[in-house]
């Protein structure tokens, strides 16, 4: 999946340098090894309907749409989750949900889900996300 469809224009060129990159709102989108890594660790199957916590402009959705069935993306800045589902609707990537909210609290509306990925930075595991 292209990078620089997921980070914003005027840094565009450095979109596939190993690095974390703004993406604004004082937010990052990962570097590509972690996302690789967080993606390797994840284990996706075709099957798995996953809870992404922390979207941002939707990288790591658009890498992992491919890999599982279906994804919940739920971000607190509501301004990154309108562009992360534009971003990923351009690309044609049809298989994310969005919500803007407190990942904290999961989406329980459609748990349970086979998987969560936590892209946003988190001390301790909420309980919350445990049920």
């Amino acid at each position: 999946m292209p990078r620089h469809w997921f980070v914003p224009e005027p840094i565009q060129l450095h979109a596939y340098l190993n690095m974390p990159l703004p993406i604004g709102f004082g937010k990052t989108t990962s570097q590509p090894f972690i996302v690789a890594l967080m993606t390797d660790l994840l284990q996706p199957a075709p099957t798995d309907r996953l809870l992404e916590v922390g979207t941002g402009l939707g990288y790591h959705a658009a890498v992992l749409s491919g890999l599982v069935g279906q994804i919940f993306n739920v971000e607190v800045i509501e301004d990154l989750q309108r562009e992360a589902r534009q971003r990923l609707r351009r690309q044609g990537v049809g298989n994310v949900s969005f919500k803007c909210g407190d990942g904290r609290l999961g989406w329980p509306e459609h748990a349970p889900f086979h998987k969560i990925l936590v892209a946003a930075a988190s001390n301790l595991v909420p309980a919350t996300l445990m049920h």
